[in-house]
């Protein structure tokens, strides 16, 4: 496939400056830039999206440029229904640093240039940057930007003047790379795409220059409805571990994420979140459509998605886990439980279950894991437990329900 038809086979195609999508294969210019802001330590499943359509052109030979926003994670990226919470400069240096070595990590290219906008916005004068980036804009053509309405309009919340300029300073950004770089191609997501286009009117107007922007569809979820994202509350994480903030999701449960998904999504979700080509797609498809019951689609997404973020390694012993954990044996060796507690959630030995339960996210509460020892739904090596004063002292595996687990080490 020729670049043009994977980024359309793969559903990595919506709004785009660009009016022939072959265009992309013939390009002279061989170079972009995708930004994400450290507004959390970790990204999710939706930025992993538009960085698997930066995958793609980067195995077509393009050269990646990626920005983890230290300048405009200052401020935050304006939401649809009120302000954003600022982020203090400790918290922001925490995420940058964290959110970089997840980006590093899926685009795999020695030639990808890790940037940080606040090289170049630390020492920026105020009136300069009125001078020379603010002029350019009216306030017609900024208060017309949707995001703005929705805020501004009968019942909105109102919105600061820091994030009705954020776009400015995206904007620049731009600008910034098309000079020092040459960029002219910008990579984002759908909803990012008013705050490229700043960027394609500043090149246009200070450069007397043409540059464009390709983005990538939202990714909807197809239970709930909502798209993939934090602030939509139903953020899957790339960070497996917790850094403090609650903003984590073990491989376990990243694993079964994908392993949960219908029938009906999962062809549209291989070709987002997997690097299998098209006719290995097709033979996955052909192999589930004649034993659905298997869920081989399910399970070659799940392995497939979670090899991107997490390596072939922890892929394949999640899927051993997987398999062991819903199958009939139950019958852990001492071997087994020290290899799935890199996997699963831990305890300590020695320690009440019902403080076990809490410390492994199994229960919420001590009130709640009472309740679920009461109702039987708490087992210990596939025995139920009935007593809360039980403390556990060798290496055990527990489990809440049918499918949450937890390692007693």
């Amino acid at each position: 496939m020729k670049l043009s038809e994977e980024l359309i086979w793969r559903g990595f195609s919506a709004k785009t400056t660009i009016k022939n999508p072959e265009d992309l294969d013939n390009r002279e210019n061989k170079q972009f830039y995708w930004g994400a802001d450290p507004s959390a330590d970790s990204l999710t499943i939706g930025n992993l999206a538009a960085l698997m359509m930066c995958a793609c052109f980067v195995r077509h030979g393009y050269k990646p440029y990626l920005l983890v926003g230290g300048a405009t994670g200052q401020i935050g990226d304006p939401k649809e229904n009120g302000e954003r919470d600022l982020k203090t400069l400790d918290e922001v240096e925490h995420n940058k640093s964290c959110i970089k070595s997840q980006v590093e990590k899926i685009i795999n290219s020695d030639q990808t240039v890790l940037l940080d906008n606040l090289d170049w916005f630390k020492d920026m004068n105020y009136l300069s940057f009125l001078r020379e980036i603010g002029k350019t804009f009216s306030m017609t053509q900024l208060l017309d930007r949707q995001f703005v309405q929705n805020r501004i309009g009968e019942g909105g919340s109102g919105i600061s003047y820091a994030e009705f300029s954020y776009t400015l300073i995206q904007g620049y950004d731009f600008l910034h790379l098309y000079r020092k770089y040459g960029i002219s191609l910008q990579l984002c997501g759908a909803d990012q795409y008013g705050n490229c286009a700043s960027g394609i009117h500043l090149i246009r107007r200070l450069e007397n220059a043409e540059a464009d922007i390709w983005s990538t569809p939202l990714v909807i979820d197809p239970v709930t409805g909502r798209k993939f994202g934090k602030s939509e509350g139903n953020a899957v994480w790339l960070a497996s571990t917790d850094n403090g903030s609650g903003n984590f999701t073990t491989i376990f449960d990243f694993y079964q994420f994908w392993l949960n998904q219908p029938d009906s999504s999962v062809e549209y979700l291989l070709k987002i979140y997997t690097l299998y080509d098209k006719p290995t797609i097709d033979q996955i498809l052909k192999d589930h459509e004649t034993a659905p019951e298997k869920r081989l689609a399910q399970k070659a997404l799940a392995k497939g998605a979670t090899e991107v973020v997490h390596g072939k390694d922890s892929a394949e012993k999640i899927e051993k886990l997987t398999e062991r954990l819903f199958g009939k044996d139950l019958a852990f060796s001492e071997n087994d439980i020290k290899e799935f507690a890199e996997l699963l959630p831990t305890a300590p030995l020695g320690v009440n279950i019902v403080d076990d339960l809490v410390t492994t996210g199994l229960a919420v509460s001590k009130s709640e894991a009472r309740k679920l020892i009461k109702s039987g739904a708490i087992s210990l090596n596939g025995e139920k437990v009935s007593d809360e004063t039980l403390t556990v002292n060798l290496p055990a595996l527990l489990k809440r329900g049918k499918n949450k687990f937890a390692i007693i080490d």
